[in-house]
């Protein structure tokens, strides 16, 4: 039977894999005293064969269980100079613990035959020759139990990023000895809130930068910009149709996406799995970091959709202060400048994971993990929740935006209306320090998100809110919302809301990091989505309008001394493509000419009290 060929998204999910790698050339293992590998063709129910490889640990007399990762990477990328690959890496502590490690190269992709299909959408049920990576993974497991000597009849499957979607993938219809998984970092909605778009608004530099790696042949090959700083290409690009017309973004399946879906429509809503996760079909264990660049909502969604049907338990999660795949290889004690004080990524791997699958897959142990289980920086501190978002010992508070640039708990007084500021697209916002080096480039970007914000001090299109120092710990431990109203003499707009931390200066408590502006959580929404995604609106100039912008959830303690700050802008650039800030059909349509400045206004009066909506615990 022939695989049809769909053209669909190509995910950025690269730099998990990416990240382990390069931490397994740090930290060098001997790979030949640990594992036998062995290389098979598995044939699935059409006659496809998936190239796999095995690892199985040297000296073990016990029946061991599999862990399973499937990837479109390609498992034997980046190995070492006796054939093992530095994703192996990742599994080690698993390996010393007696698993078998399996990992697989997908339809199409590396060595396995077949067409490759980017996010195949579940079958079709009723169509008994339906495939998809459900069936893949299901034929995969069953070859295992059958062909692999010494196995103990279970198996477990586990991945980042990519390799977390073809995870749950697989839960949709598993196969009986699949006992436990773990999705870490996967997507879930890629119009909402993942890689591509978040809440309608493109994510231009990650997009384009990686269709164009991936779909310009067969090899992986990063597009060249020729400068330093990539802020600098992509505002000479000028409008996204130049995408197309200069540099052939219409030979590219993913950029025809793009440009054809607009909108929430049901392309989008296909992907999504929303519609998929109606039952929790095999022990969960989803796995999220607070500063993920690429894939955070997605695993906080799929946790959120799998817990309505959780009637015995069995659905868990785990939020540490990582970037995208920051808990899979190193040890997890800072990011960029900020310290958490402990290896919380090591932490995860032997004191959850391992004991996890250990639980699960040997009958070994016991599983004592709290319902969602979450590092609160600040703290720097693990914590157990009954719920996520915790329901007990919280209560919601309106955190208001005051005039002259105040915040308080307390609603504003009369008094002055409104702060603005001049939005201009030949002008944006960095959305971080320039030079902006390439998204795949993996340099900063993979830190991005805690980067100090102060390199924004002096631009009048940011406009900042700040409490006095606090006389006592905030935690924020929940679900942030943005409750913001404002106007504009466009008739679109993007509007960008972020909260920071604002460290004390001097800092006696950690000098280095005196006056350091850490952003906690940020998003966008673009304005004509405001009143659902499905179909945009113009915006009527000048009008105040309310806007909800979603921050998600935060486990974060400011401490005694900082200050809450709450910055918005209507820029984020090439992170989010510029908004002409004038109406039109598409974006992917507006012309030079469409891109023209506004004046912004934000609200802070009684009629209009912008504030953030936040759950405040212990």
């Amino acid at each position: 039977m022939a695989r049809r060929v769909q053209t669909s998204l190509l995910i950025a999910m690269a730099a998990g894999a990416i990240l382990v790698n390069r931490s397994a050339a740090q930290e060098r293992v001997d790979w030949t005293t640990k594992v036998t590998r062995q290389d098979v063709m598995i044939p699935t129910r059409d006659g496809v064969k998936l190239h796999t490889a095995i690892y199985t640990p040297i000296g073990r007399r016990e029946p061991m269980p599999f862990i399973l990762n499937r990837s479109p990477y390609g498992v034997l990328s980046g190995v070492d100079a006796k054939g093992f690959p530095g994703s192996l890496y990742a599994f080690r502590e698993l390996i010393d613990d007696g698993f078998i490690i399996v990992l697989q190269d997908i339809l199409g992709k590396s060595r396995s035959e077949g067409t490759f299909v980017m996010l195949r959408p579940p079958r079709n049920s009723k169509d008994p020759k339906a495939i998809d990576e459900s069936t893949d993974t299901y034929d995969t497991i069953d070859w295992l139990l059958k062909n692999v000597p010494n196995n103990n009849g279970k198996a477990g499957m586990m991945g980042v990023s990519y390799m977390g979607w073809t995870t749950v993938m697989a839960m949709l219809d598993p196969h009986p000895a699949l006992k436990a998984v773990s999705p870490q970092a996967s997507p879930a909605d890629m119009y909402l809130g993942d890689d591509f778009h978040h809440n309608g608004a493109f994510r231009l530099s990650y997009a384009m930068e990686y269709a164009f790696a991936m779909e310009r042949g067969a090899e992986v090959k990063p597009f060249e910009f020729g400068t330093p700083d990539t802020y600098q290409w992509y505002l000479d690009l000028g409008p996204l149709i130049n995408v197309e017309e200069k540099y052939g973004g219409a030979k590219l399946p993913t950029w025809v996406d793009f440009v054809s879906h607009p909108n929430y429509d049901g392309f989008w809503k296909r992907q999504a799995f929303a519609p998929y996760l109606t039952k929790v079909t095999v022990p969960t264990l989803n796995v999220a970091g607070w500063w993920d660049q690429e894939d955070f909502y997605g695993p906080l969604r799929i946790y959120e959709l799998l817990e309505r049907h959780d009637t015995h338990n069995q659905n868990f999660l785990v939020v540490g202060p990582w970037n995208h795949g920051g808990w899979a290889a190193g040890k997890g004690d800072s990011l960029g400048r900020v310290s958490f004080g402990s290896e919380t990524g090591r932490y995860f791997r032997e004191k959850i994971q391992l004991p996890w699958f250990r639980f699960y897959l040997k009958g070994q142990g016991k599983i004592d993990l709290a319902e969602a289980t979450t590092f609160e920086p600040g703290a720097n501190r693990w914590v157990s929740h009954t719920s996520w978002p915790e329901r007990t010992g919280t209560a919601v508070k309106n955190l208001y935006l005051q005039p002259g640039g105040k915040l308080a708990w307390t609603p504003p007084a009369p008094g002055a209306a409104f702060a603005e500021y001049l939005s201009d697209p030949a002008d944006p916002v960095p959305y971080r320090k320039r030079p902006v080096d390439p998204t795949l480039g993996f340099g900063g970007w993979t830190t991005w998100q805690v980067q100090d914000q102060r390199f924004l001090t002096g631009r009048k299109d940011v406009l900042s809110w700040t409490t006095p120092p606090l006389d006592q710990d905030v935690v924020v431990s929940g679900s942030i919302v943005a409750r913001l109203f404002a106007s504009t003499t466009g008739t679109d707009s993007d509007w960008i809301v972020k909260l920071i931390d604002a460290y004390p200066e001097p800092d006696p408590a950690d000098p280095k990091m005196a006056g350091y502006q850490l952003m906690v959580m940020g998003d966008v929404l673009r304005g004509r989505f405001h009143q659902g995604f499905e179909k945009p609106v113009a915006l009527a100039a000048d009008a105040v309008v309310p806007y909800t912008v979603d921050l998600h959830s935060v486990d974060y303690r400011f401490l005694k001394g900082h200050r809450i700050m709450v910055q918005v802008q209507s820029s984020w650039f090439p992170l989010i493509d510029r908004n002409p800030q004038t109406f039109t059909p598409s974006v992917f349509e507006a012309k030079r000419g469409d891109y023209r400045p506004a004046t912004q206004r934000i609200y802070q009066s009684v009629r209009y009290p912008t504030h953030l909506e936040m759950v405040i615990g212990h």
